[in-house]
């Protein structure tokens, strides 16, 4: 009976053995760290750590790859002890709302992460420039943190950063020069900070996939934002203090929402526009737009009609469908 007995428990030795036992003491480090008595019943060192709640292991080497958190019981800080994975490429921690303190040093020695999601949290302290070892980073969200302080000008130098979220903290500032130099084209989202300042030139030079920069106190020309050639699906500027002629710039045809409301935007709105195809959601209100509201839209979907919504607040816009006519 021997031998079947030893072939019964070869499969239950093996597989407790996938999970690498660094990786498995740097997961129960960063459990401990928290003061909660056991927030994850899962992680139990009699089951291999690759199947621990919110665990990924690379299915060929088994190192631990992926950890994605969310849990709104958690108590504390996050721990040094996740630099202790160090094949870790995706971290996401969400929606933890007693996680406090600034983001440790540490997380700038994961040198394979591409993906880094630290959002809805009570994080504070400035966005470390740190961040910016992280070279192999294609995509970072830091949003809905309680993140202060001016944006890092090294986040730019990272050359597969494809997206940036830092919305919804507090950071104060003005946007970097170097964010005209972004080797990609990454969709930017500042929105809902406390950024002011003129808007770079150099903007100009990258072809953002999609940028918002709403409720700020920024200042200046966005029209480096527009551009015929450009992919951009979404400019969202509204509710900040910028001041340009809207009738010098021209538009993508990619352009699936744009939103300039409460600026100081003056001039006309180019007939041009009627060309951007895909758009679906328009807003010029409260600026200080002159002439005739353009006609013969090329909508190839019309999920959205505009109205006077749209247009109000204007110095002297007319057409259809404000209720004065052009005379």
């Amino acid at each position: 009976m021997l031998v079947p007995l030893l072939f019964l428990f070869f499969p239950l030795l093996s597989a407790s053995k996938l999970c690498h036992p660094d990786d498995q003491s740097a997961l129960l480090s960063f459990k401990d760290s928290f003061s909660n008595p056991n927030p994850f019943p899962s992680w139990d060192v009699q089951f291999d750590c690759c199947n621990w709640y919110g665990v990924e292991c690379n299915e060929t080497t088994n190192y631990v790859i992926g950890l994605n958190i969310i849990s709104n019981d958690l108590n504390g800080t996050i721990p040094p002890s996740l630099a202790k994975l160090k094949h870790l490429q995706h971290l996401r921690l969400h929606k933890i709302p007693n996680l406090i303190g600034e983001i440790p040093q540490e997380i700038g020695e994961l040198s394979h992460l591409t993906y880094l999601v630290i959002s809805w949290t009570n994080i504070s302290g400035h966005i470390p420039h740190f961040l910016a070892n992280l070279k192999t980073l294609a995509y970072l969200d830091l949003s809905f943190n309680r993140l202060s302080g001016p944006l890092p000008p090294s986040l730019a130098t990272l050359p597969y950063l494809y997206a940036i979220d830092l919305s919804r903290n507090q950071l104060t500032g003005s946007i970097p020069e170097s964010f005209g130099h972004f080797p990609q084209n990454p969709a930017l989202d500042l929105s809902h900070n406390m950024l002011f300042g003129e808007i770079p030139v150099s903007l100009a030079n990258v072809n953002f996939s999609q940028v918002d920069i709403s409720r700020n106190n920024l200042s200046g020309d966005a029209s480096v934002f527009f551009g015929k050639g450009k992919i951009t699906n979404t400019i969202v500027i509204s509710r900040n203090n910028l001041e340009f002629d809207f009738s010098k710039v021209s538009f993508m045809e990619s352009l699936d929402v744009l939103d300039i409301s409460h600026n100081k935007i003056y001039g006309s709105i180019p007939t041009q526009i009627i060309e951007a195809v895909y758009l679906q959601f328009l807003n010029v209100s409260y600026n200080r737009l002159c002439g005739k509201i353009p006609t013969g839209w090329k909508l190839r979907y019309r999920s959205e009609s505009w109205d006077n919504s749209s247009f109000i607040h204007n110095r002297c816009l007319c057409g259809i469908p404000l209720d004065h006519p052009c005379e």
